[in-house]
């Protein structure tokens, strides 16, 4: 079976289970005992077709790293020009680094200025042509040294790239935000949308009139029905851009493994978790997007006894005074182990110690460890209410006309990208404090 038929297996499993959890949400209720175990059994094979696709893609990496190995050689049967099925350039789902070094019009590029593989020391003006990507984002270290090829005190490592072919960045923290809030497109630079401020409350029973024309009489019923009152307000959030560079000499732009490796964890993922942080943190000022800590109209829970305590007022509070059912829970990893710690008199885990599998659930409800989320707070909420707005296709550039790049024979590799986020229901979040006496 095919990685792309394993996957649609997975995707069905998912969504048969998803559609049972969305009709007892929409209809207010808890699962069935029948519906109960109907996910628990579609969650179980979702599984099993997960453990086979990354059986399948770690045979696929195999094939890859044959093909990287073999690079400028004719072991694909043609020629060594074009990339053969399987070879980083020729897949769908290739990275942005592989589908940068890959692209035509970068190849094109490089053969002009470089027709005998390595970019010239006297090479000058420098500019590549832009390679367009549909986003950067959702996918660790900016490296603020120059990256060189033969300086082991500040990049040597990328010299061992050209024997073994692996790059291995320092890492970062998983990103998973974009996973939870909504994602829509724009081709403007401004985005409106209207978020509304006061619901309508004036409904109540009425009487049947017994005048045709009222007069206010003792015994008279006009039968005039209440007016209802609602307040919308209409929001415009901007879009922003967020973008970095990193400065390489020629000799490392000669070297497709070593560009690919820092489009992919240098500069990608310092777009990536920079716009993650905005979403969460972003204080609105100057070009900073307004992030869900900082947007008015999130709720607040207080501190209450103790973790537990706290954080299920905040779940009767998001569901009363926020009318919404959440979706998720985000927190510090610290502070979900010291959830996950929690024990009873008996010494007995609350959440089933080290041996439990599966999704992690506090309260029910599915739990997001992000970095990016201050210790000591989470933050509880329906995450379909906060919506990014991708506005263009982010691309990525080389140039050696910036600074005195042009006589060092250096070029500055750019990545940026242009995004738009709003909070369109704040009540639907709820920031909880866990921390005693705070």
């Amino acid at each position: 079976m095919s990685l792309k038929e394993l996957k649609e297996k997975m995707q069905a499993a998912l969504l048969a289970a998803k559609a049972i959890c969305d009709a007892a949400e929409e209809a207010k209720r808890d699962f069935t005992d029948d519906e109960r175990q109907k996910v628990a059994g579609y969650l179980t094979e979702a599984k099993q077709w997960k453990e086979k696709i990354k059986t399948a893609e770690g045979d696929d990496a195999l094939r890859k790293a044959v093909l990287d190995l073999g690079a400028g050689l004719d072991i694909a049967g043609n020629g060594g020009d074009q990339p053969a099925v399987g070879a980083p350039g020729a897949l769908k789902g290739a990275t942005v680094g592989a589908q940068f070094v890959n692209a035509p019009t970068f190849k094109a590029w490089m053969k002009q200025i470089a027709p005998g593989g390595r970019v010239p020391d006297g090479a000058r003006g420098l500019n590549s042509p832009p390679i367009e990507f549909k986003s950067l984002l959702g996918l660790g270290p900016t490296r603020k040294e120059l990256i060189v090829g033969s300086d082991d005190a500040s990049a040597g490592a990328f010299v061992e790239i050209d024997y073994t072919r692996i790059y291995e960045a320092i890492g970062r923290a998983p990103l998973n935000l974009r996973t939870l809030v909504t994602i829509r497109q724009t081709t403007s630079d401004l985005v409106h949308f209207v978020r509304q401020v006061t619901q309508v409350t004036q409904a109540e029973p009425v009487p049947e009139a017994n005048v045709t024309e009222y007069s206010g009489a003792t015994g008279e019923v006009s039968g005039e029905k209440p007016e209802g009152v609602s307040e919308w307000l209409q929001v415009t959030e901007p879009v922003k851009t967020i973008a970095v560079w990193i400065p390489a000499t020629k000799r490392a732009l000669s070297d497709v493994a070593q560009i690919r490796g820092i489009i992919d964890s240098e500069l990608r993922d310092d777009l990536a978790e920079e716009f993650e942080s905005q979403i969460l943190n972003g204080n609105g000022v100057g070009e900073n997007f307004t992030g869900l800590l900082n947007t008015a109209g999130v709720l607040a829970q207080a501190w209450d006894t103790d973790m537990l305590t706290t954080t299920r007022k905040a779940i009767t509070s998001l569901l009363v005074t926020g009318r919404t059912i959440p979706t998720a829970w985000v927190m510090h990893p610290a502070d979900w182990e010291t959830i996950d710690l929690l024990q009873d008199e008996d010494g007995r885990y609350y959440y089933g110690g080290p041996i439990r599998q599966g999704v992690r659930t506090h309260w029910g409800y599915p739990v997001v460890q992000n970095v990016q989320m201050a210790e000591g707070s989470a933050l509880l909420g329906d995450w379909r209410k906060a919506v990014v707005w991708d506005r263009e296709r982010a691309n990525i550039q080389v140039s050696d006309s910036h600074a005195d790049f042009f006589i060092r024979n250096m070029v500055a590799i750019l990545a940026e990208m242009r995004a738009a986020f709003g909070v369109i229901r704040p009540s639907g979040f709820i920031l909880v404090d866990l921390t005693a006496g705070s």
